[in-house]
């Protein structure tokens, strides 16, 4: 059997011994309760951004829907179909999340599909998908530079669906803009009193 299968197919034997066996399981408790997590993640797809991975937690801790370039849309009710627009609405009304953390990273091959777009061999869909962060009024310096802004340019978009926009607006939603560095391992999160980005240690400390 190839490498990488056998050891995908080791790693489901280690999930099922540490979360799945005996009646006190994780999986049994919720399955039987159901889910009931407080936070939802926006990540990307990239395979080395896992939001679960990054920040250690169990089954049933993050709602977590994953695209190219961790982009949320701006509200559209048509009879298109939004995925990550429906995940937003399952998790903030169904779910009642408390914190929507939009998880933006280094290195990302969305942004730079973006930047690039004149030379992609295969687009029939990754351009006007990523078209969506575009802008015309920021220059941003290099790629992770542009990959900070699409995360505000997100956090705009999220206020464009009005059950969002309410909670946010009333205190019992909050939404944050985190940048994971590959290289590092680091998060960074936007400082609305600094104006910047800074370490997530740092902003922990600060927010108690």
């Amino acid at each position: 059997m190839e490498k990488h299968l056998k050891k995908i197919l080791k790693g489901y034997q280690a999930f099922r011994t540490k979360y799945a066996l005996g009646d006190q399981s994780i999986m049994n408790y919720l399955s039987r309760n159901g889910q009931k997590p407080k936070i939802m993640v926006v990540a990307c797809c990239d395979s080395r951004v896992d939001p679960a991975l990054i920040l250690q937690c169990d089954p049933g801790d993050l709602f977590v829907v994953r695209n190219v370039a961790n982009i949320v849309p701006p509200y559209e009710k048509d009879e298109m179909h939004h995925g990550t627009s429906a995940a937003l609405e399952f998790a903030v009304t169904f779910l009642n999340i408390k914190h929507l953390i939009l998880l933006g990273h280094s290195q990302c091959g969305g942004i730079q599909a973006l930047i690039n777009s004149d030379i992609l061999e295969q687009n029939d869909f990754v351009t006007n998908w990523v078209s969506l962060i575009k802008t015309e009024t920021c220059k941003p310096k290099n790629e992770d530079d542009y990959a900070k802004q699409a995360l505000h340019n997100s956090h705009d978009n999220c206020m464009t669906f009005p059950w969002i926009k309410s909670r946010v607006t009333e205190g019992e939603m909050f939404i944050h803009k985190w940048f994971f560095d590959i290289k590092t391992g680091q998060i960074v999160t936007y400082s609305e009193a600094e104006s910047a980005y800074i370490p997530l240690d740092s902003w922990e400390s600060m927010a108690g």
